[in-house]
């Protein structure tokens, strides 16, 4: 630029600026969109050197500044410059679909794109970045098209940058290639850097990267106009996960993917293109939680039939060994030969949970109130010697211990109307999964069994590769089509975080990826840890937190745990609305719930599929209050969390239909509740209420409450 500036300075004449001017300006020139209500506004801009930069705005003001785009490849010269634009296409599209399963019967995809073609002169080669503005956010990527110039190529690293305005309030995770099972951190962004050391507690499979470094979904709130910012990806697929790297003095995010065990970023080929980068953006918390953009951004369901895919309510052999009441092995051995041993002549421990005999209590439990499936955990051969050993073969998925009787149970449940959820603990060991896939899906054709729950506790075997890497990423996906292939439903544990995936693979109808209610067991959750999952951990997709636990105090089921759950006993009936998921588990123990049945009954009643949502009041870290119509139904549900605070809490039923009336059934905290002094502490109420009702409803501390709408006479 400078040797074009000199020889056109050297130019006489009027003619010789004018056509300086105008060259500037072109290489600066912007290309706009609006979003179709016109409150957000995209600006995309060559910078000096053909660097693609973009932009935000919400109603008249910034919300990201300019920001690089472009990839940093491994031994060859870098997407990130040197660029022309070569063609701008624009279109705009508006359509409505249904989901297999969701939060709203209907969603609407609408949105103005803005597709730039840009030619790398020094290499003749071409990228495309497609970008999406919708009403409540922005979601763009890369395509590379195929070409003589670029056909196979590594990523070092991708370079997107999020520029934002200022020092944001923030609720984060630690970056890890591992796990996502941190207690979130609320703060500046300029205190990322000081709080991350305590941020970072022990996990089975863990690796941080940076001081500031931090995960997606980020949520973030302005400071200056508390404007809610959303950040993540969508359609993670063939790619590595992204995390974000902030400089904490300019307070610009970068993107910083995951390496496989190489250290490279991503091994990609022509024709290929990038996930969705997203940002959702509002000066409302409710729009944050209602937000389709994620799912709007991956492809329709690959599936012609999804009539085998079903929401799922269950109970499970689970908590009990989470606790330490009982065991996933059948034995005590440790460093037994698995290829050897025979079960059948080694002692039993008697805690051993996954018996027939237990199970089928189980299954008498489910059938009595309701539910359609019971998890059954630790059933298999191999739990004796695993965990921490990165073996490559521990379990074959298809062999029992002694003492649980496949044939006997599977015509038991079917007896009683009820489906066994498989479970497959892979011990991160996925080269030995992939091997047993196809014969561990025929095994549960054949014995009835139509949903599995998997799990990736500890390191990936082979070694050097991460949860989240480009290779583990696609194993994920691979699961999801031979699942899908034997019809076959998968609740992902261990598993990389959603993106929206479940809208392609509706199959997928849980996921784990965060501190779940099993931490509860292992030193507890923050009080706030349920007002902020919706709003970062939840916005790619719904999660398995499996709440229900009515006996608080974990040394009740094992004297040697001192935990106890962060919760009312209320609350956890609350998380059932405000936890979306099309799974969902009554966790605790059958004969705990025997003594509360009259608060059992939300959870016997609650939908787990719906019509439409609304949320009611939000505010991150604070509380969250929603009200859903069940699926088919004219009832409706409520569901409030709040944190340590406690509050007041206030609503109108506008919602409800006008003209109708319904009882409402108030399961509420006791005036003298607190979710660590006295968490079982409750109250039930029933009034008529209407379209014109208003409601004021205290919540304790760690507490909330759940409202089942019925109309009258139904």
């Amino acid at each position: 630029m400078n040797k074009l500036r000199n020889l056109l300075l050297g130019w006489s004449g009027r003619h010789g600026v004018l056509l300086f001017c105008c060259l500037v300006w072109s290489a600066a020139r912007a290309e706009e969109i609006q979003s179709p209500n016109k409150q957000l506004t995209l600006s995309v801009v060559l910078q000096e050197g053909g660097v693609p930069t973009y932009s935000l705005t919400y109603k008249g003001k910034p919300v990201l500044k300019p920001g690089k785009l472009g990839l940093e490849l491994k031994n060859t010269t870098s997407l990130t410059s040197g660029f022309s634009v070569a063609n701008t296409q624009r279109r705009t599209f508006d359509e409505s679909w249904q989901p297999v399963w969701g939060e709203v019967k209907t969603i609407r995809n609408h949105y103005n794109e803005l597709a730039l073609t840009l030619t790398q002169a020094q290499t003749n080669r071409t990228m495309l970045v497609r970008f999406r503005l919708f009403d409540d956010g922005l979601g763009f990527r890369y395509e590379f098209p195929r070409q003589k110039d670029l056909d196979y190529f590594t990523v070092k690293e991708e370079k997107t940058q999020f520029a934002l305005t200022g020092d944001h309030k923030a609720f984060w995770l630690p970056g890890d290639y591992d796990t996502q099972e941190y207690s979130t951190v609320t703060s500046n962004l300029s205190e990322v850097r000081g709080r991350m050391k305590a941020a970072v507690t022990p996990n089975a499979s863990q690796k941080t990267f940076s001081d500031t470094g931090v995960q997606t979904p980020l949520m973030l709130k302005r400071n200056q106009d508390g404007l809610y910012l959303n950040i993540h990806e969508a359609a993670l697929m063939d790619y590595s996960t992204m995390h974000l790297e902030l400089d904490d003095k300019n307070f610009v995010l970068e993107s910083h993917l995951t390496p496989d065990a190489v250290g490279d970023k991503g091994n990609l080929q022509t024709p290929c293109q990038s996930p969705w980068r997203t940002v959702i953006v509002s000066d409302k918390a409710a729009d944050i939680l209602t937000s389709k953009l994620v799912l709007n951004l991956n492809e329709p369901t690959k599936f012609k039939d999804v009539s085998w895919i079903k929401p799922v309510k269950y109970v499970g052999v689970w908590w009990e060994m989470i606790t330490g009441k009982s065991t996933w092995s059948y034995t005590n051995m440790d460093n037994i030969k698995l290829d050897s041993v025979d079960y059948k002549t080694v002692k039993p421990n008697g805690t051993h949970a996954a018996n027939t005999a237990h199970v089928k209590e189980y299954i008498d439990f489910a059938a009595k109130h309701g539910f359609d499936a019971v998890l059954v955990e630790g059933w298999n051969t191999g739990w004796e010697d695993w965990f921490g050993k990165h073996k490559d073969y521990v379990f074959d998925f298809v062999t029992p211990y002694p003492d649980f009787n496949v044939p006997e149970l599977q015509q038991y449940a079917a007896g009683k109307n009820v489906k066994i959820i498989m479970h497959h603990e892979t011990s991160g060991s996925v080269r030995n999964y992939e091997r047993h896939l196809d014969s561990a899906f025929q095994f549960m054709n054949k014995y009835g069994y139509n949903a599995v729950k998997t799990g990736y506790v500890g390191d990936i075997v082979p070694l050097g590769h991460r949860h989240y890497d480009q290779w583990m990423v696609n194993h994920y996906n691979f699961v999801l089509e031979k699942a899908a292939q034997h019809k076959i439903m998968v609740n992902g544990h261990e598993a990389v975080r959603p993106t929206g995936l479940s809208r392609t693979y509706p199959n997928l109808i849980g996921n784990e990826a965060a501190r779940g209610t099993e931490y509860e067991s292992f030193g507890g959750n923050n009080a706030d840890h349920t007002t902020i999952l919706p709003f970062t951990r939840l916005i790619g997709g719904p999660m398995d937190y499996t709440p229900g636990i009515f006996q608080t105090r974990i040394s009740a089921y094992n004297p040697q745990n001192n935990s106890f759950v962060h919760s009312t006993l209320v609350r956890q009936l609350a998380l059932y609305v405000t936890m979306y998921s099309p799974l969902q588990m009554a966790a605790d123990l059958p004969e705990t719930y025997n003594k509360y049945l009259d608060a059992f009954q939300f959870i016997k009643d609650v939908a787990v599929d719906w019509d439409d949502t609304k949320v009611l009041e939000a505010e991150p870290g604070d509380y969250i209050t929603y009200a859903r119509k069940a699926k088919g139904k004219s009832s409706w549900f409520v569901g409030s969390t709040c944190d340590e605070q406690g509050r007041t809490s206030k609503i109108n039923l506008s919602f409800l239909e006008p003209g109708k009336k319904y009882v409402a059934t108030i399961y509420a905290d006791a005036k003298d509740a607190h979710y660590e002094k006295n968490p079982m502490a409750y109250q039930i109420r029933k009034l008529n209420v209407t379209s014109k009702s208003k409601l004021t409803q205290y919540c304790a501390p760690g507490g909330g409450y759940a409202i089942s709408l019925v109309e009258a006479g139904r």
